[in-house]
């Protein structure tokens, strides 16, 4: 296992196994809120695209996917502005629509991209964050369904990274 990313130090937060665990609760509950249903999994990619594939193979409904691309960040940890990169290939017009996404923090990003889903008048939309940084919060939005709340740190494992790296770590660690 990795114990540092660009000699920085990283300390445990998450483990494989907590995370596998809420990961398949969030999908039971999924599959009994849109049964008889079938929603659109829209994973924002890259940090959602691990999360996305453990939490599908959780869900006992027939689901879609699709992603979309955004981009926030101008360096390794400084937000900026946000832009569209790769928009949806399906229709979402009349679709239940959650949109997956490892980590809500400002709100900023996925305040971006529900406004994009809105706008294309999805039947439902629903908000499935592995991680809340509450604590961050520059805009009001809430997770529908959400794995875990932490307090302050820069995270990383689990598709999300530091300067591109550490998404395949199978915990959430604290960079120090």
């Amino acid at each position: 296992m990795l114990d540092k990313i660009n000699g920085r130090t990283l300390r445990p937060l998450i483990s494989e196994e907590q995370i596998s665990r809420r990961v398949r609760e969030l999908g039971e509950k999924i599959t009994r809120d849109y049964k008889g249903k079938n929603p659109l999994m829209l994973g924002i990619l890259k940090g959602g695209f691990i999360f996305l594939a453990d939490l599908v193979r959780r869900i006992e409904l027939d689901v879609e996917i699709d992603f979309l691309r955004v981009s926030s960040y101008r360096d390794s940890d400084s937000p900026g502005k946000i832009e569209l990169l790769q928009d949806v290939g399906t229709s979402i017009r009349g679709r239940d629509v959650i949109l997956v996404e490892d980590l809500l923090d400002t709100g900023s990003t996925l305040g971006f991209i529900k406004e994009i889903v809105l706008e294309r008048k999805p039947a439902s939309f629903k908000i499935c964050a592995l991680i809340d940084k509450r604590e961050r919060r520059d805009i009001e939005i809430n997770a529908d369904y959400l794995g875990f709340e932490i307090e302050g740190g820069f995270i990383i494992g689990y598709g999300t990274d530091y300067a591109e790296k550490g998404r395949n770590l199978s915990g959430i660690y604290v960079i120090e």
